[in-house]
């Protein structure tokens, strides 16, 4: 099971294929909202804002928290026919992995393939970075090396030292976005059959690794 807090992202449960199990709510929340979850049968318990705040993680509980359950997810349902899928190397930060997530899915991308030492999707800093989107967006786990030795496809690599991707203009295919302080690792980096770096115009040290994956997604949707 994992928790959702607040009305934005559990407010994106209904319609989606995620199932709520309970929501905790106040009352002028249950009056408003309960209708939408009857397809869900979930328990819906009145609490006060008092009960809330002793139940809820966040440092201003905000309205309602949900149970609900972790889907069981396998790459090989990954489909096809996907032409834009992600790929995380070792991504930690639970902030940085919501914010990416949220970012796939203001691009229309459905599909995260993570390293096994990624951040758990269902950390409850992840859920709520993802302000909802954690409910369009699949994430798969797997060995990174081994599942890119086996696809046939374009491999971009974001890396310092790669060829400005203004001017590669990146297609459909995969983009690996590395951790946030050693970058990707040399046995997932050796898969690569591009290299691209997003040119800096300042003096900072890197880009944050959600901030790259916006301007890399902004450009391979051209």
């Amino acid at each position: 099971m994992f928790v959702a807090e607040g009305p934005k992202i559990v407010g994106e449960f209904p319609g989606s294929t995620m199932k709520v199990d309970a929501l905790y709510a106040l009352e002028e929340w249950i009056v408003e909202h309960q209708e939408k979850f009857k397809y869900h049968k979930a328990e819906i318990v009145r609490v006060t804002a008092k009960e809330l705040s002793q139940i809820s993680n966040l440092s201003a509980p905000n309205q309602v928290l949900a149970v609900c359950r972790i889907p069981d997810r396998k790459l090989e349902d990954l489909p096809q026919e996907e032409e834009l899928i992600l790929a995380l190397d070792g991504i930690r930060d639970p902030g940085n992995l919501g914010t990416i997530i949220r970012t796939a899915d203001w691009f229309g991308v459905n599909n995260i393939i993570c390293s096994d030492d990624c951040v758990d999707v269902f950390n409850q800093k992840v859920v709520q970075a993802s302000m909802g989107s954690i409910t369009r967006v699949k994430v798969y786990y797997t060995d990174l090396t081994e599942y890119l030795s086996g696809v046939d496809t374009d491999i971009y690599a974001t890396v310092m030292d790669g060829e400005s991707i203004f001017d590669t203009r990146p297609g459909k295919g995969i983009y690996i976005i590395g951790n946030e302080s050693n970058g990707i690792r040399p046995e997932v980096l050796r898969h690569a059959t591009n290299k691209v770096s997003i040119p800096a115009s300042g003096k900072a040290e890197s880009l944050n690794a959600s901030v790259a994956t916006g301007v890399v997604l902004a450009l391979a949707n051209k």
